[in-house]
């Protein structure tokens, strides 16, 4: 496609992919990130550059849409699909977006309008609350009581990939089961000012949602990918590889009771998805250790990533 038949948004992200995240013109010299979201409806990948701000040891945007009446489609992605993929500089990495709520949100933004002014004048135009989101690198504790990512593992071999992706959905689980408990108590809370937000709280729903996109595109991977290769490979496993398809079938109900309570409802209610969460936490996690017990010995000897890439 020609230059000149590019929109404004592709021009900019072509450059900064090529100039190792520096733009020039109305971006020239600003914090400028790339934010790829998968499309609510579409489910297709969406790319946007747009200003960040560092603040309390935290990476934030602003759904502003230069103080628009309505949120930004890449609002409404990320709040179905909180894991998104982030581009900045020349760092590429998956994060979990989490619209701050209440006087986390209050306290955020005028930290974002010190260092940004604009953003104040975008909030005075318009009758809705900007959301500020914080993009939650793995690995990094998103703040103060937050859970961390595990820590990164050398991954040389496929047995390795395998329990870099269990390392995560753990350390997923039990950040839920704390923030669930820490809700409860009265801990977290309600949902501010976001209109619609479900009861359990903006955080807690989607720290949820992005443990079941990851698990679902785990499990997906597996399903389409790793078991029939092992089944032409490894004859043998063929038993223990319909075993634990049954299980992912089983893992994938319960998953998908987690995102009824929390997306289905303009409500939920807190004590049936802690129910849920355990029955869901129970499941899966005897699948992974029954998944590491047999599959590990097959999988070390493959060498991650493939030779050639």
């Amino acid at each position: 496609m020609p230059k000149s038949s590019l929109s404004f948004n592709q021009a900019v992200i072509e450059e900064f992919r090529a100039r190792g995240g520096r733009v020039g013109g109305p971006f020239e010299g600003g914090d400028l990130l790339l934010l790829t979201t998968v499309g609510e409806r579409s489910g297709r990948e969406h790319t946007v550059p747009l200003g960040f701000v560092r603040a309390d040891g935290l990476l934030l945007v602003v759904a502003s849409a230069a103080g628009a009446p309505e949120h930004p489609q890449w609002y409404r992605n990320l709040l179905a699909r909180p894991l998104v993929r982030v581009e900045l500089g020349t760092e590429v990495f998956d994060a979990t977006a989490v619209p701050a709520e209440g006087d986390r949100r209050e306290r955020l933004f005028e930290a974002v309008v010190r260092s940004a002014p604009g953003y104040g004048d975008y909030q005075r135009n318009t009758s809705r609350l900007l959301p500020v989101i914080v993009l939650e690198h793995p690995g990094v504790g998103a703040e103060a009581g937050a859970g961390a990512g595990a820590p990164a593992r050398e991954v040389v071999s496929l047995a390795d990939k395998l329990l870099e992706v269990h390392d995560w959905l753990r350390a997923q689980l039990r950040q839920l089961r704390a923030e669930t408990e820490a809700h409860l108590a009265g801990g977290l809370g309600g949902v501010g000012g976001v209109v619609g937000a479900p009861a359990l709280g903006l955080q807690l729903r989607q720290h949820c949602l992005a443990f079941c996109q990851g698990l679902t595109v785990h499990h997906t991977g597996e399903g389409r990918g790793v078991f029939p290769a092992l089944a032409r490979s490894h004859p043998e496993l063929r038993s223990v590889l319909e075993q634990l398809a049954e299980e992912h079938r089983t893992v994938a109900r319960l998953k998908d009771e987690l995102v009824t309570l929390v997306s289905g409802l303009d409500s939920a209610e807190p004590e049936a998805f802690r129910a849920a969460l355990a029955r869901t936490a129970d499941e899966l996690e005897a699948h992974l250790a029954h998944e590491e017990r047999e599959l590990l010995p097959a999988l070390a000897g493959i060498p991650f990533p493939p030779p050639g890439q």
